[in-house]
């Protein structure tokens, strides 16, 4: 399961916001006991990129395969 904190791999591109497939996020919300979550992306010096609500099939685990 999926919990606050997690870093999770985007499954899909989300082009609104210029994410794509493999882009790494973390979890900075669950919602509705994991069904979505609030994901946010950073920059390799880490300014924030973008925040945003994705449901659970739009992300994986970062240790799952």
């Amino acid at each position: 399961m999926i919990t606050e904190l997690d870093r999770v791999i985007l499954t899909t591109d989300i082009p609104d916001y210029g994410l794509e497939t493999g882009d790494i996020g973390t979890v900075v919300l669950v919602h509705q006991g994991g069904k979505g979550y609030e994901v946010e992306f950073v920059t390799l010096s880490g300014e924030t990129i973008v925040v945003v609500s994705l449901f659970a099939e739009q992300v994986r685990s970062l240790s799952s395969r």
